[in-house]
């Protein structure tokens, strides 16, 4: 990975620099945390630690950035020699990924000299703020899915080519099946999938070439897309080639009225002797079309889910915030009204009631408290302290979280979680 150093804003390295200058270089906590819930989010999903523990080891100033900085005639040749020697040797704690989290709760905990943790600032926000706002987005639909699968179809209305990899990433720990995104798949082992566009079947001069002609060179996964012309009739064409001997996994719907036609074409299927070919609904899915098509019975197996869920198009950003709360030892807090911060290092113990997550109160870091304990330390004089899980270990546990999750906090309508800051 190429250097990373400026990925960051000016201000960071413009108080770096004065903090030098100053003698400011003491130990210092800067806390990552969400001030507040959106209004329609009952939760959150810590997602993108490892994401930035690779980013932090590859944050370095090499000569083509040193050349850019210096070009910019703001920073002096101490500070650029400072730059070319930076590396992370401090302390990361953090809240493991896959943990369900709230407001006030610090997902990362960096310590370090000043100047060390301060330039972190922005990476920090940027490379958590992302798959946490997705994770938190993705999980909702898992939570209204009611055993059907759900795979991410957002890549291309995704805001850039890396936050479509990294939601792919987030929306599989949350219980999607899969994604039809291939650098995803790639890059983090996650199964990919796909059938075709309506370009492949308006290039035939008929639907039923299109449909014979995608089967053979794809028998082991020919769904049919049947929304280009005429729905119903492509569910009968569907069947008359199955008669024939055409593979046929599957049929997918795009557009229309899900409810009334997933009914019809499942009525059609099914007395056609295709009872096990599975319908795939995309097209605008979110949580709420969900919910609401399958609590009226809609048949449908499985979802793609694209473009809301990758935007996070109800709540697309967070109030997250990286602030400093402790400094050669004293705690600092801010006092702005409605961005108050907490002092001194945090840890967040969750207290449990039958099986079922009853509260979390947020205590100073060591302090000896019953419940149990979210925060570890992850890093320790720059190096990784413990072994971080696989993907499937953090799904696993996202889904042991959601197990202990209230009821009513597993629903769409808005719903509070006690959180003590002591």
């Amino acid at each position: 990975m190429k250097n990373l150093g400026l990925c960051t804003d000016l201000y960071e390295l413009t108080m770096a620099q004065s903090y030098l200058e100053h003698g400011k270089t003491g130990r210092a906590v800067f806390s990552l945390f969400v001030r507040k819930l959106p209004e329609n989010r009952n939760f959150l999903v810590s997602c993108g630690l490892e994401t930035l523990l690779e980013r932090i080891e590859s944050f370095r100033f090499g000569d083509e950035e040193l050349r850019y900085l210096k070009s910019l005639g703001k920073f002096s040749d101490d500070f650029l020699d400072y730059l070319r020697e930076y590396e992370f040797k401090g302390e990361i704690y953090a809240i493991p990924e896959g943990r369900v989290v709230f407001q006030n709760e610090p997902l990362i905990q960096v310590e370090g000299s000043l100047p060390e943790v301060q330039i972190l600032e922005t990476l920090v926000i940027n490379t958590v703020h992302l798959q946490t706002v997705i994770a938190s987005k993705a999980v909702r639909s898992f939570l209204v899915s009611q055993g059907t699968s759900l795979v991410d179809f957002g890549f291309r209305r995704a805001h850039g080519l890396e936050s479509g990899i990294y939601a792919a990433r987030a929306s599989y720990i949350t219980g999607f099946a899969g994604t039809s995104n291939l650098e995803a798949g790639r890059r983090f082992g996650i199964p990919v999938f796909g059938t075709v566009a309506h370009s492949y079947i308006m290039v035939f001069d008929s639907e039923e070439e299109a449909f014979r002609a995608f089967a053979k060179s794809f028998p082991g996964n020919a769904v049919l897309l049947l929304d280009t012309y005429d729905t119903l009739e492509a569910a009968r064409k569907a069947v008359q080639l199955a008669k024939e001997g055409v593979p046929v996994v599957g049929v997918r719907l795009d557009s229309g009225d899900i409810e009334t036609l997933s009914k019809e074409v499942r009525r059609i299927l099914d007395e056609g002797g295709l009872k096990n070919v599975r319908i795939i609904v995309s097209g605008g899915v979110d949580e709420y079309k969900i919910e609401g098509w399958l609590s009226k019975g809609c048949p449908i197996d499985a979802f793609g889910v694209g473009t809301k869920f990758i935007t996070s198009a109800d709540a697309p950003y967070l109030d997250m915030a990286y602030k400093l709360v402790e400094y050669e030892g004293k705690p600092k807090v801010k006092t702005s009204p409605g961005k108050a911060t907490f002092p001194f290092k945090r840890q967040v113990c969750r207290f449990y009631s039958g099986g079922s997550m009853e509260h979390d109160e947020v205590v100073r870091y060591g302090e000896e408290v019953e419940g149990e304990k979210l925060v570890e330390k992850v890093v320790e004089n720059g190096s990784l302290k413990v072994k971080l899980p696989g993907l499937e270990e953090i799904r696993e546990s996202l889904m042991e979280d959601i197990e202990r999750l209230p009821k009513e906090l597993k629903t769409l309508k808005k719903h509070e979680y006690r959180v003590i800051i002591k």
